[in-house]
C-alpha cells in the first residue's frame, strides 16, 4: 500500500472505491470531492484523454490548468471502451467498486450492453452516477449540454447582466460545478441508504435540472407575481441596499439583509437621518426607492477609501466587501489561513471548502499524467495487464 493510500485511510470516505469514467468538469469535480475525503478514485480516460487536458494555455506537462484544477487525489489510467476487451476490463474494475461515475452520452453504455439495467443486475450494491446535459428522458432527454449552453437554455443568462443590457453568461462554470456537487450529494445519499437496504441505485444529475434549481429568488418571485424577471446588474431583486456602490478608490459591495444592518450602515456613514426617512424605513420601501437611496449612499461614500470603510463596516456587523481581483484574493492571509490554497511540490490547487473536525480533507496526489497508474491499478486488482494490452493506453492518441 502506498503512503497516499495510507493517508486516505484517515478520511471520512476511507475504504470507498470509485471508478471515474467522467470527463470535463461536473463528474471530475464530484470525484475530486470524494477523493479529497479519502475515497480511492480511479480516473479512466478515453484513448484521446480527457479533453480538458488541452483546454489551455496555461499548461503544465501534458495537462492544461483546467484539467489540473479538478483531478487531484486520483489514479489515472486509460481504456478503449469501443472494444469488447475494454468493456470487459471496466466490468472487472467494477467488481470491487462502490461507485461508478460517468457522463457518457445517453444510450452509449446501453449500446455496449453495459447500461444502467445491466450494471444494476450484475453489481446490485453499486452506486451508478450519471451526469448528463438534460437527463435520459423527457423532450430534451439524451441531448448534449455544456455549461454555457445550459445557462442560456435554463434561464440563468436572462437574469445576469446590466439593467437594459444584453444577457450574459455567469463568468464561471456554475452549472457544471453545482451539478458536480449535487452528484456528490446524491452518491452520499445512496451510500447512506445502502447501509439499510444493502442495495445500490442509479443517481442522475442533469445540468438542466441543476441550473433550474439555481434560479432563486427569481422562480419564487415569478410563481407569486407572474412577472418575468429582468436583469438588474449587481442589484438584488428583493433586498436593498444589496448592490455595488462607488467610493473614492474602488467599488464596494453592500449586502444589507435587515433593517438593523441598514441602521448600522447609516451610522458608520454619518447618515443617521436615512433610516427614519419614509422612503427608506423598511426593506420594501427601500426596494421601491432604490435609485434615490443609491444616490444618498454614494454621496456618503464619495470621500471614503473602499478598503478602510469595508473593514469598518464588516467589523460593525454590516456584510460588505471591496470588489477585488483574483490575485488579491489568493494573497489574502485569510485565504491561506483557511487552507484554501494547496501546494504539493510544484502543484498548486484550490483547497476543499468542506471542513470536518476529525476527518478533514487531505491532499495526497497531484493530478495524474495520462494513464500514469494503469499497471498499479491492475496489479492491485489482480489483473494481468498483458491480457488487455490492446485496450490499455500508455500515451494520448489523437
Amino acid at each position: 500500500m502506498s503512503q497516499a493510500d495510507k493517508d486516505a485511510g484517515q478520511g471520512s470516505l476511507a475504504g470507498l472505491r470509485v471508478i471515474d469514467a467522467s470527463r470535463v468538469l461536473g463528474g471530475p469535480y464530484c470525484t475530486q470531492v470524494l477523493g479529497d475525503h479519502g475515497a480511492e478514485v480511479i480516473k479512466v480516460e478515453p484513448p484521446q484523454g480527457d479533453e480538458t487536458r488541452g483546454w489551455g494555455p496555461p499548461f503544465h506537462g501534458d495537462a492544461a490548468s483546467y484539467f489540473i484544477g479538478v483531478n487531484r487525489n486520483k489514479k489515472g489510467m486509460a481504456i478503449d471502451f469501443s472494444k469488447e476487451a475494454g468493456r470487459e476490463l471496466l466490468l472487472r474494475l467494477l467488481e470491487t467498486a462502490d461507485v461508478f461515475v460517468e457522463n457518457f452520452k445517453t444510450g452509449t453504455l446501453e449500446k455496449w450492453g453495459i447500461g444502467r439495467k445491466e450494471l444494476a443486475e450484475r453489481f446490485p450494491r453499486l452506486i451508478h452516477c450519471r451526469i448528463s446535459g438534460f437527463g435520459e428522458d423527457g423532450p430534451y432527454g439524451g441531448m448534449p449540454g455544456y455549461d454555457a449552453a445550459i445557462q442560456a437554455t435554463a434561464g440563468l443568462m436572462s437574469v445576469n447582466g446590466e439593467a437594459g443590457g444584453e444577457a450574459l453568461r455567469v463568468g464561471l462554470p456554475v452549472v457544471d460545478i453545482v451539478t458536480g456537487l449535487n452528484a456528490t450529494i446524491g452518491i452520499l445519499l445512496a451510500l447512506q441508504e445502502r447501509q439499510t437496504s444493502g442495495k445500490g441505485q442509479f443517481v442522475e444529475a442533469a445540468l438542466y435540472d441543476c441550473a433550474f434549481s439555481l434560479l432563486h429568488p427569481h422562480l419564487p418571485n415569478f410563481y407569486l407575481n407572474n412577472k418575468v424577471p429582468a436583469r438588474t446588474g449587481n442589484a438584488h431583486p428583493n433586498i436593498c441596499p444589496y448592490d455595488t456602490f462607488s467610493t473614492r478608490t474602488a467599488p464596494l459591495f453592500l449586502a444589507v439583509g435587515n433593517h438593523r444592518q441598514f441602521q448600522t450602515l447609516c451610522r458608520v456613514l454619518d447618515r443617521n437621518d436615512l433610516p427614519s426617512d419614509p422612503r427608506f424605513a423598511s426593506n420594501a420601501a427601500r426596494n421601491v426607492n432604490r435609485d434615490a437611496l443609491k444616490v444618498e449612499l454614494e454621496a456618503a461614500l464619495a470621500d471614503r477609501d473602499c478598503e478602510e470603510v469595508a473593514k469598518t463596516l464588516i467589523e460593525s456587523g454590516v456584510p460588505c466587501g471591496a470588489v477585488r481581483t483574483i490575485d488579491a484574493v489568493v494573497d489574502d492571509p485569510h485565504t491561506r489561513h483557511r487552507g484554501m490554497v494547496v501546494d504539493i511540490d510544484d502543484y498548486r490547487g484550490t483547497g476543499s471548502p468542506i471542513k470536518l473536525s476529525r476527518t478533514p480533507a487531505s491532499y495526497r496526489q497531484r493530478p495524474p499524467a495520462f494513464a500514469q497508474h494503469a499497471d498499479e491499478v491492475l496489479a492491485e486488482a489482480g489483473i494481468d495487464p498483458a491480457a488487455y494490452e490492446d485496450v490499455l493506453l500508455r500515451s494520448p492518441k489523437g
